[in-house]
């Protein structure tokens, strides 16, 4: 369902916001690393320390020591000893320009979990709970000591790594994550099932080609009340909405993050003219897009 237009719309924000791909200094075991978080910080401090960015991994971060703060998408989260933290592939981010914090940092590709684990149905979702404080749960000790396992393993002589163990830590903490409470009023892209998982599939390959619920539920094969059902039960929202919400999202990003002019970010989101581009945009987010582009400016 490409545009046919400008090969450079064809992907909405890939190409305007930095991509960082999966390139750490040392190749220990083919997509995986795990480093102390004091590490990275010196890492992207001889880079472009404070900007926004997406990533094409997972990253699972377990702070131990200080306190800072890191922004995931507009949601400012708090970091001090016991937050949690997943961003997963796609979604923006940065670092606080005061960041000290220090504690395990763990970067995985979505193709690294072990394919005969149900963990490995946990990084299909393009979203999901970004942040958990727990360090009074006993769920915090359990966390620390599987990290603690794949840290030892991972640094253990070279030539004697084994990625199959590495695999084995990684689904086990993937499940046990899977057992926090979920934060209340945040969606569970895990309720809707199977049904759930293949529209927000579909919906990331063509949400800047259509926000039409008649034409995700002809391309899958349900009926738009499935497909609905499937959204309510995973974000509360039904499916125009959950549409509407993932257009808005991008748009905010672009917006945001980029410099582009406000009618080539209404082209790259699909929206033949900029003025119903600003119309839906000011419904969605309460806000014209050239006032929320100031004010992320301003910020």
């Amino acid at each position: 369902m490409s545009t046919g237009e400008d090969p450079d719309l064809d992907r909405p924000g890939d190409e305007a916001i930095p991509l960082l791909g999966f390139n750490p200094p040392e190749t220990r075991v083919p997509g995986f690393e795990i480093v102390d978080l004091r590490t990275l910080h010196r890492r992207r401090r001889q880079k472009r320390p404070l900007a926004f960015h997406r990533v094409d991994f997972h990253t699972l971060t377990l702070v131990t020591e200080g306190s800072g703060e890191h922004v995931i998408d507009f949601v400012t989260y708090p970091c001090r000893p016991g937050t949690l933290l997943w961003v997963r592939p796609g979604q923006v981010q940065r670092f606080g320009p005061h960041a000290e914090t220090n504690g395990t940092h763990l970067l995985f590709t979505p193709m690294f979990p072990p394919a005969f684990s149900s963990a490995e149905r946990l990084v299909k979702p393009w979203y999901g709970t970004a942040c958990w404080q727990l360090r009074a749960s006993p769920d915090h000790a359990v966390l620390a000591s599987i990290l603690a396992q794949l840290r030892a393993e991972y640094d253990r002589p070279d030539g004697s790594v084994s990625a199959e163990i590495l695999q084995l830590y990684l689904a086990a903490l993937l499940l046990h994550i899977d057992r926090l409470p979920h934060p209340a009023g945040q969606p569970d892209p895990l309720a809707g099932g199977e049904v759930y998982a293949r529209f927000r599939a579909e919906l990331e390959n063509a949400y800047a080609h259509t926000r039409r619920a008649e034409d995700y539920a002809r391309q899958l094969g349900y009926s738009v009340k499935t497909l609905t059902r499937a959204c309510l039960a995973a974000t509360g929202q039904p499916v125009k909405q959950v549409i509407d919400t993932r257009v808005a999202l991008e748009a905010q990003r672009l917006l945001a993050h980029t410099d582009e002019p406000v009618a080539r970010i209404a082209r790259r989101l699909g929206f033949a003219e900029p003025t119903n581009f600003g119309k839906f945009f000011t419904r969605h987010v309460g806000g014209t897009p050239g006032e929320f582009r100031a004010a992320h400016a301003a910020s």
